[in-house]
């Protein structure tokens, strides 16, 4: 399998800079393509927010090149990938926060990152950047790290509720601004024809599940320009609706 990949990134109609920071790498290796692609989301409201951004995209690029050849020989053991992306958190989140101390200010950052090879992925997720699947409709792989989230989870707020609460970005944790990060992970099989999508949050508060799907489901554009072109009407829609924040998605279609 074989991967194609599109990205688009503003920074929308209120902000001076653009916090988000994103990845995408891709390798040849003998056993096969391999791809990460992370989405970092710079906090909105804490100064030099593109730094740490930059830093934990930055971070993940690293990784890639240095940690993942031996994980992957070694036979990617989601135990082993999982123990290497905790310790990479961990460095990132030291590092940040020592950037932070040198502005004098607080610094974090999310991240929404997914590895694909040897015909899996695998999903590492701090804060409220997302990855979804597109195949027959839009399925959201990540679960947020916010505070509305866990209301949800303890039954005291509807997922509805929690679509317009005025703290619904507020995290529970982010990489630099926590003592200590503890991050999500995911893995499943990929197959051709599969869509995924990694996004910031800014990418979807003003636009419907549905709306996503149409723009960049299977039977949208199959190729990186044509998928470049919708991921920018996308953006463009969000606007339009007034979005504030930062807008930064990456696409991926398995072919």
């Amino acid at each position: 399998m074989d991967f194609v990949t599109a990205v688009y990134t503003d920074v929308g109609i209120k902000k001076d800079t653009n916090q988000d920071a994103v990845l995408i790498q891709t390798a040849d290796t003998d056993l096969g393509p391999a791809l990460i692609v992370s989405v970092c989301d710079g906090m909105g409201g804490l100064a030099k927010g593109e730094v740490a951004g930059a830093a934990m995209a930055r971070a993940a690029s690293e990784w890639f090149e240095q940690q993942f050849p031996t994980i992957l020989y070694q036979g990617m053991d989601a135990a082993v990938l999982c123990e290497s992306w905790r310790e990479l958190i961990n460095r990132t989140n030291q590092k940040i926060a020592d950037y932070g101390r040198q502005y004098h200010t607080a610094l974090g950052t999310t991240t929404a990152t997914i590895l694909m090879a040897g015909g899996k992925y695998y999903i590492m997720n701090v804060g409220d950047s997302r990855v979804y699947l597109l195949t027959d409709n839009l399925y959201q792989i990540t679960k947020d790290q916010t505070y509305v989230q866990q209301q949800v989870d303890l039954g005291l707020m509807t997922y509805e509720q929690s679509l317009v609460d005025p703290q619904r970005s507020v995290l529970l944790q982010c990489i630099g601004a926590s003592p200590t990060v503890v991050p999500d992970f995911a893995m499943g099989d990929i197959a051709p024809g599969q869509r995924y999508l990694v996004c910031c949050d800014g990418f979807r508060h003003v636009v419907t599940p549905q709306e996503i799907y149409q723009a960049l489901g299977p039977q949208s554009g199959a190729s990186e320009e044509e998928m470049r072109r919708n991921l920018q009407a996308l953006t463009e829609l969000n606007k339009q609706r007034q979005e504030t924040d930062n807008i930064t998605a990456a696409l991926i279609r398995i072919v």
